[in-house]
Order: C-alpha cells, then sequence, then structure tokens
C-alpha cells in the first residue's frame, strides 16, 4: 500500500474588531477625523469637540464656544489644525478653525442667509476646502475655500446643475463629500425625488450630476460617498427612519461617478462608508456602518460581510499606507470604537 501525505495549508484570517473606548461624554458624536495611530479629533451635539493624542486611551474636551451648537462635522488636516462645522437654521451654521490643538478658536465662518443650512464639509489639503448646504430654491448651496478658510464664498449658482425640491445633503456623518487628488469632489444627495451626485474635476468651478440608484425621499437618499481613485467610489444610505431597512442603500461606481449600479449586502440603513487606505498592495477593502450595524467589503463593494459589534454614526481611518490601518468610529450616547483592520 502507498501511503500519500498531503500538506494542508490552513490560512487563519484575522476578522476586523471593535475596541470600545471612553469618551467621556454623553452627547451623539456625528464628526470623527483621524490624524494618525495616536491623534484623532471628534465632534457632535452640546458644542462637543473631542481630542485624543494617545489612541483613544483618553479623549480630551475642548472648549470651543459658549453658544449651544451641533458640531456634525469635523476635518482635522495635522495633530494642531482641524475646522469644525456647526450646523442648523441661519447663524447656527458656522465653521470655527484651531491651529494649536484646540487650545483656542478661530470664527471663520458665521452664515447669514435665514433660508441656508450647511451639512458637511471636506479639504483637499491645508488651504483648499468644500462645504455642502441644503439648495436654496432650487439651487445648490456649495461653498469654497482657497486660503485655509480665511473666505469661504459661494459657487456661483449658474455654474451648478438645478436642484430637486428639497433637495439638499444629510448631516448625519460629515461624509457627504468626496475628494480625490487635488481637484476631484463628489457630493451625494438626498430628501428629494431622486438621489443623485454631483462631481467636478477642477475644484469646484464647473459640475456635473449624474442619477443614482439609492432610494429616495424626504428621509432617504444618499447619507455618504467614498472614492479610491478618480473612477471607483461607493454610496450608502437607505432611509434613516427605518434603520433595519437594508433596500435600494448601496451602488457603486467604475466610471468616475457618471453611472452607478446597486448592489446588494448591507444589514441595514447606513450612514457612513470610507474604504480602508492602501497597505500591503491592498486598496479595495470598504467600511459601512450605521447606528444598527456594520458591514465590510474586500472587493471594492460587490460582496459584503457583516461586522459584529455596535453601530456608529460615522468613521476616520488614519491616512496613508500604514501596515495596520486604523481608524475611529463614533456615535450615540458618546460612543467611539476604534477599529484595526490587519
Amino acid at each position: 500500500m502507498t501511503l500519500i501525505f498531503q500538506s494542508i495549508l490552513v490560512v487563519i484570517v484575522t476578522l476586523p474588531a471593535w475596541v470600545m473606548q471612553n469618551s467621556g461624554v454623553m452627547a451623539r458624536l456625528r464628526g470623527i477625523s483621524a490624524v494618525n495611530n495616536q491623534v484623532a479629533w471628534a465632534s457632535g451635539s452640546h458644542s462637543t469637540v473631542l481630542r485624543t493624542e494617545d489612541g483613544g486611551v483618553t479623549w480630551k474636551k475642548l472648549a470651543v464656544t459658549e453658544d449651544k451648537l451641533d458640531f456634525r462635522d469635523i476635518d482635522a488636516i495635522d495633530e494642531q489644525t482641524a475646522y469644525v462645522l456647526a450646523i442648523g437654521n441661519g447663524d447656527a451654521s458656522r465653521i470655527y478653525k484651531t491651529t494649536d490643538a484646540g487650545a483656542t478658536w478661530c470664527l471663520q465662518f458665521k452664515n447669514t442667509d435665514k433660508q441656508a443650512f450647511y451639512d458637511s464639509m471636506s479639504f483637499w489639503d491645508a488651504t483648499h476646502g468644500i462645504v455642502i448646504g441644503d439648495s436654496i430654491a432650487g439651487k445648490f448651496c456649495i461653498l469654497i475655500t482657497a486660503n485655509g478658510g480665511r473666505t469661504w464664498n459661494r459657487v456661483p449658482p449658474e455654474s451648478l446643475p438645478a436642484a430637486l425640491p428639497n433637495e439638499g445633503a444629510f448631516a448625519a456623518s460629515g461624509t457627504n463629500i468626496a475628494l480625490w487628488g487635488t481637484s476631484h469632489a463628489w457630493i451625494g444627495t438626498g430628501g428629494a425625488a431622486k438621489s443623485r451626485v454631483l462631481r467636478t474635476s477642477d475644484r469646484g468651478r464647473t459640475w456635473k450630476i449624474a442619477d443614482a440608484p439609492l432610494r429616495a425621499g424626504s428621509t432617504a437618499g444618499i447619507f455618504s460617498i467614498a472614492f479610491r481613485d478618480a473612477r471607483h467610489g461607493v454610496i450608502v444610505g437607505g432611509d434613516y427612519s427605518k434603520e433595519s431597512d437594508a433596500v435600494d442603500n448601496l451602488a457603486v461606481t467604475g466610471d468616475g461617478g457618471i453611472t452607478w449600479r446597486l448592489r446588494k449586502g448591507l444589514s441595514g440603513y447606513r450612514s457612513v462608508v470610507a474604504y480602508v487606505p492602501k497597505h500591503s498592495g491592498k486598496t479595495k477593502t470598504v467600511v459601512a456602518i450605521g447606528p444598527s450595524g456594520s458591514d465590510y467589503s474586500i472587493d471594492g463593494g460587490l460582496n459584503w460581510k457583516r461586522l459584529e459589534g455596535p453601530g456608529f454614526d460615522t468613521l476616520s481611518f488614519v491616512r496613508g499606507g500604514n501596515k495596520t490601518p486604523q481608524g475611529w468610529a463614533a456615535g450615540k450616547d458618546g460612543a467611539i470604537g476604534k477599529l484595526t483592520v490587519e
């Protein structure tokens, strides 16, 4: 009898797992921005702004203003510099900036239009940024800065497509805007009869728009958008009033946002989606999160698996190609979770 021995290669896959941290607050945190493995910023209701410089072991609450504001988005440029956006009608919509790690803050923008309501922001670099607001009288409301926020100028409405009735951006996670390179931007919309994606390749000077197949309506649409290069992107959302409903809440593009294809696989309404920064040659891992839970994909959003653990509202990964990318998510009751992707 001849004995045949076969060697069996056993591959152990380490799935991402949440490690909960103590924020020290009970505010609902809808803004998060990771700088590196040690420094991250978070923001939320009750004028809350937090910062960690020890990887989340401790979070320090920072004083921005005595006014009661809802800071729905925060964008950190580096360890010392960050912008925070307050949402609301009229002068409740504001932008503050710090350049000394949050010790002091400068009010850069205070809305004077009673009809305007700003939702989220993002920055290509330390000087160039963009803000999206809800449409006003059929016209999109987008602000641009080219000098680090010293001035914020509205994009001329004639440079933009017409907005649908009630079309705007949901202030749910601060991730309605996706940027790539030095000049590309995409904005996901909702609240109207159709979900759509605005896009620019010249840093906001000219815009085009495309229909998206996500569920639409007054409480539905695109809640988050992310791109890994100039062509490949993903949008998530659904209906925030139906958190467990996973119908028409995910789509992908391979042509820069000109066309979008519906996909299935998310476990419910999702308020944020983010690509895991490139590491070990992998560029297609995506994480999507909502209040009811999380999902992840390793093939650019085509197929998904449930990520066990709690739900959150927003998510930010450390930029750059860390060997083991990590990020932070934040949500209601001051919840903050750290995620490391092996």
